[in-house]
């Protein structure tokens, strides 16, 4: 989930607004016409402009201020804050994101997109060879920019807000080829896979760089991990060095949007995806085939978190995977539990196909743990397809850490057997069905079988934490089966915090 945002110094209640519409807003344009009209500017020459104004309530959602950007420009560098009056208890307060478009224009889904930190940091630059993190290296074109003002939530008086901008002139200096993550890591052929696929850096609102994450990741016993920076891909080329044999790095991003977030995975390198929309704007289908075009899952993050504009609301129809446990256990993963196992039981009553599971820590920062939780998936190989087709498949669970493994299966009728994520079928629903739970690594626990009737069966498990627990059924009496490894009760009425959860077997009579 996104960081609160950061304080950032009082400024004078000036200006005004230019142009309003009922869903757009535009500013009037940052002018450096007097330096275009220049005779020679010498190189290392800097220009700055700076506007103030305020923003009402109810403002849309992205306000764009144009900059006129001349010719010979090395590099653009933007600045901003905004007061953030103390409001009534109950009232929200203001806070403000920032990005930028260049010359290509803001078109949704268009290529102008050039960098976005959202309220993670006061100002960022770029030119031809570098650039912010969050932001993306490339020269200065001639051109109308726009800086792109996000008023994630606006105080009643309103937002006043001040933004400078300032060019650097010179020549134009060369853009380095980004090098990209390998879609293949040495592995152990096919097994299972540890994998964390939500992860934040100071690429976005996070606090870690990439070397620290992957450090992390090997600590936690991953296999794999997922670049997920909040509306940029920039930290896609952050990587070099830091993947191995040992450690496959996917590359994509967490699309935050004012209705929820989706974390894309295993996108194509360089791959941006664009989060503008609001689920009544009935855009999300085409940003979801987006992701998929480019070889990637659309996985739903914290569907019911409590943050503003964080819970999930455009459902889950074109979801590949959903995520139902993130970081910490809390309440608001029970629900989306809860959720996703209503899910299955309308996946049996309907024969439509089945959205898995997968659990990831969000992590942002001390002391946020990487592979808090991890999804464990079985894969042909640690390779980008073969993680991402495991992941699609349900082949997967959840642990809260690499000390947890689990077997999970059912068997019946003539020798047959079916796995996580797998259908089971006999002859005759009400054929014997035994259903096998093999657990290591969770001492104090509880083993429970989960049907689409509910828990149907609970035992505990020895104090070394290892042990196996086994159970019978029919197809006629439950449709589904699936494990969950639970800790001991800490609030009552509530039931303990998960340790581990599988995918189903499905049962077929």
């Amino acid at each position: 989930m996104p960081a609160p945002h950061p304080a950032h110094r009082p400024i004078a209640r000036r200006g005004l607004l230019v142009t309003t519409a009922a869903t757009a807003l535009t500013l009037g344009i940052v002018s450096f016409a007097d330096v275009a009209e220049a005779a020679d500017i010498p190189d290392d020459a800097t220009r700055t402009r700076t506007v103030r104004g305020v923003l009402p309530t109810g403002s849309p959602d992205y306000v764009y201020l144009p900059v006129d950007v001349p010719r010979g420009v090395a590099e653009i560098a933007v600045s901003y804050a905004y007061e953030k009056p103390t409001v009534p208890a109950g009232t929200q307060g203001n806070a403000l994101d920032i990005g930028i478009f260049d010359e290509r224009g803001t078109e949704l889904g268009g290529q102008g997109f050039r960098g976005w930190s959202g309220g993670a940091r006061g100002s960022f630059f770029i030119r031809a060879d570098a650039a912010t993190p969050g932001y993306l290296a490339g020269p200065v074109r001639a051109g109308t920019w726009h800086i792109a003002l996000g008023p994630y939530t606006v105080a009643p008086d309103g937002l006043p807000y001040e933004v400078t901008v300032t060019l650097r002139f010179g020549p134009a200096g060369s853009t380095p080829e980004p090098v990209y993550p390998p879609e293949h890591a040495k592995g152990r052929g096919r097994a299972w896979y540890r994998g964390d696929c939500h992860l934040h850096s100071l690429h976005s609102d996070g606090k870690r760089t990439t070397a620290e994450i992957a450090a992390a990741a090997r600590a936690a016993g991953l296999d794999f991990i997922n670049s997920s920076e909040h509306n940029t891909s920039s930290a896609h080329g952050a990587w070099g060095g830091l993947w191995g044999d040992d450690l496959l790095v996917l590359t994509g991003e967490e699309v935050t949007t004012r209705n929820g977030h989706v974390v894309a995975i295993g996108t194509d390198a360089g791959t941006w995806v664009d989060w503008r929309y609001r689920a009544r704007d009935n855009r999300f289908g085409h940003y979801a085939r987006a992701v998929r075009r480019a070889g990637g899952l659309v996985v739903p993050a914290h569907p019911h978190a409590t943050c503003i504009g964080c819970h999930w609301k455009f459902g889950f129809g074109e979801a590949d995977a959903v995520e139902v446990w993130n970081g910490t256990y809390t309440p608001e993963d029970e629900i989306a539990l809860a959720e996703w196992d209503n899910s299955l039981v309308a996946a049996v009553r309907s024969g439509k196909p089945w959205v898995p599971a997968m659990g990831n820590s969000d992590a942002h920062r001390e002391p946020d743990k990487v592979g808090l939780p991890q999804t464990v998936v079985l894969a042909e190989e640690l390779s980008r397809d073969a993680v991402l087709a495991g992941i699609r498949a349900g082949r997967s669970y959840i642990a809260e850490s690499s000390a947890l493994f689990l077997a999970f299966g059912a068997s019946g009728g003539r020798g047959h057997h079916a796995g996580i994520g797998e259908r089971l079928r006999v002859v005759g629903d009400d054929t014997p069905v035994t259903v096998r739970l093999e657990v290591t690594g969770a001492p104090g626990c509880t083993a429970h079988f989960v049907t689409d009737q509910g828990t149907l069966f609970t035992a505990s498990l020895p104090e070394s934490g290892t042990g196996t627990v086994q159970w019978r059924t029919t197809p006629a009496y439950a449709a589904y089966v699936r494990a969950e490894v639970r800790h001991p009760v800490s609030v009552p009425g509530l039931p303990g915090a998960l340790a581990a959860l599988t995918n189903p077997v499905f049962l077929e009579g």
